[in-house]
């Protein structure tokens, strides 16, 4: 009964010096990405310049106020004006800019599709992608994929919105709402003073608004895991869920319905609550309670997903599993790099996959050896595995960064001092320690050795360009091209010309043969995409000619000059 009274007598105490930090973090984290939000604005909409102009003097006035303020309650109150302002900015970047990308158009097609009573997955819809703006993603196979791959949620939350129309409009608008309500639930949720860090990590930087903006589904799994990962540890405690915990328990399962990125942090939730409840109420009540939190989730991930499954049950298991089976090309930021940028390619691009899936088992089983030590990482663990992975974006990373935040807030490391721990008898005893490293090397090394393949692979393919036609000065049209194929497999290889990070589209087999036994020597010629290939005439493009096969998965790579292709650069020499 005096938790509350304490609780307001200090907000009339002074503020920590920290929080008065914190609060001026996240006020200064939005100045991130507004200017050229208010110059787009003030082109042609002088309202949202008008709206953006009065969120710098909130910025500025809170600014100003953070570090004067006398009281608690006065900057408890200052981090709700940074909250609102970081969703008035949110909502005024959506107005400007919500046509979205790939992810946003497919979402809204599939919604679409829903209403229309049509099927949604196994459904190419390759018109989405004239649209401007909007990407490809290329796979091994020499195509791309035009298909829905994510779990229905998304799309029947973007239904409400299709009024809007136009492309990816529904689904950008649908992800942003979840993604500010998201925010406005973590900010109630954490401790007063930690509040801004929630607006600053959800809004502030302006990255996670830039994925709503894209109509990302992963966005919508985030939202539904805030609620479960906050003081996560204690769901279950006693023995008894109650209604807070249900519902929590259908969060994950509702998460895990929106995206697949859910589906990698759940098992070490799970493990951790069964480590936590197993050290308080024994081995069989702690197996009951994750068992009754598995049963809701899996509940209500089976009603979101019902429909599908017994309307399309084929084509939806095939959809949803879609990321995880398409083959898509190599991108991203990490291991990955070595065989795009630092070296030629590799033969044994199928072991980054195998190194990704072992690296996750693996650190799922050091979760539960040493849950005491690494339960607080529960969130940021299972994201280690993606470094490995031949898809190996950046967004995978920084997309559930909220979810760090709420852990490292709300789940210290004192929550797992009784927490459970596997210890059979050979970890055990006078050499534990040797034993316990033992063990570590034993369970990362399938992963690093998968690793070590992938990297240290060859490219099969050796390419050399022989002849080349223009339709411009800068435009290549054909080219000829002399493939020798050095490994021990006939390969089917897809072509392309690329500048720079990323990929382009593939180039068509004109004259030549598909297929390069192993150990021959081939001449092809390829035409190029659309209208032409248009040569960048900047020194510091650099131009990759890239054969990418599908089975078994290979890169191969030549670096290639403007001399080679027939053009000029900036300087006027070829």
């Amino acid at each position: 009964m005096s938790a509350v009274p304490v609780a307001r007598a200090e907000l009339h105490e002074p503020p920590a010096q920290w929080h008065r930090v914190l609060t001026l973090l996240a006020d200064v984290s939005l100045f991130i990405g507004t200017r050229s939000v208010w110059t787009q604005a003030a082109t042609h909409k002088l309202v949202l310049a008008g709206v953006i102009s009065v969120c710098y003097a909130s910025i500025l006035v809170t600014g100003v106020l953070t570090l004067t303020v006398r009281r608690a309650r006065s900057l408890a109150r200052l981090d709700a004006v940074v909250l609102v302002t970081a969703i008035a900015l949110t909502l005024c970047a959506w107005a400007l800019n919500h046509a979205g990308g790939d992810e946003a158009v497919l979402t809204t097609q599939a919604a679409k599709q829903i209403v229309g009573g049509h099927q949604v997955y196994d459904q190419p819809w390759p018109w989405l992608f004239h649209i401007k703006g909007v990407a490809l993603t290329a796979t091994t196979t020499g195509g791309y994929d035009f298909t829905y791959g994510y779990p229905p949620l998304t799309p029947l939350l973007t239904a409400p919105f299709l009024w809007l129309g136009h492309a990816g409009a529904p689904a950008t608008l649908a992800v942003t709402v979840v993604l500010i309500a998201g925010t406005v639930m973590l900010w109630r949720l954490l401790p007063t003073p930690w509040r801004s860090a929630a607006t600053m990590v959800c809004l502030g930087f302006s990255f996670l608004p830039m994925y709503a903006r894209q109509g990302y589904p992963a966005i919508v799994g985030l939202v539904l895991l805030v609620p479960v990962v906050v003081r996560w540890p204690r769901l279950g405690a006693g023995g008894r869920l109650g209604a807070s915990g249900i519902a929590r328990a259908a969060c994950i399962g509702a998460a895990c319905a929106a995206q697949q990125l859910p589906w990698f942090v759940t098992p070490f939730l799970l493990a951790g609550i069964y480590a936590v409840r197993r050290g308080e109420l024994g081995g069989r009540q702690a197996a009951r309670v994750v068992l009754r939190i598995a049963g809701v989730a899996v509940l209500t991930w089976l009603l979101i997903n019902a429909y599908f499954a017994v309307s399309e049950p084929g084509p939806w298991l095939e959809g949803i599993a879609l990321p995880l089976t398409q083959g898509a090309v190599l991108h991203g930021q990490g291991l990955v790099d070595v065989s795009l940028y630092f070296t030629h390619g590799s033969d044994r691009l199928d072991w980054y996959g195998h190194a990704s899936m072992l690296l996750a088992a693996a650190l799922l089983a050091l979760f539960v050896l040493f849950v005491r030590r690494l339960g607080p990482a529960a969130t940021v663990l299972p994201w280690c595995a993606f470094y490995l992975a031949t898809r190996s974006q950046d967004g995978y990373y920084l997309m559930y960064t909220p979810l760090w935040l709420a852990a490292a807030v709300t789940v210290p490391l004192s929550e797992f001092r009784k927490a459970w721990q596997p210890r059979p008898r050979w970890l055990t005893g006078p050499r534990r320690r040797t034993a316990l490293a033992a063990a570590v090397v034993l369970l990362v090394t399938p992963a690093l050795v998968s690793a070590t393949l992938a990297v240290t692979g060859r490219p099969p393919l050796r390419m050399d360009i022989t002849a080349v036609r223009h339709s411009s000065a800068h435009t290549v049209t054909t080219m000829t091209v002399r493939v020798a194929n050095t490994g021990d497999d006939a390969l089917t290889p897809h072509y392309m010309l690329t500048t720079g990070q990323g990929m382009n589209r593939y180039w068509s087999l004109a004259h030549g043969p598909a297929t390069i036994p192993a150990h021959t020597t081939a001449t092809v010629e390829l035409r190029a995409p659309k209208n032409g290939f248009p040569v960048p005439t900047a020194k510091y493009t650099h131009l990759r000619l890239r054969a990418f096969t599908a089975t078994p998965q290979t890169l191969s790579t030549k670096d290639v000059s403007r001399a080679e292709l027939g053009v000029e650069d900036g300087s006027g020499k070829k």
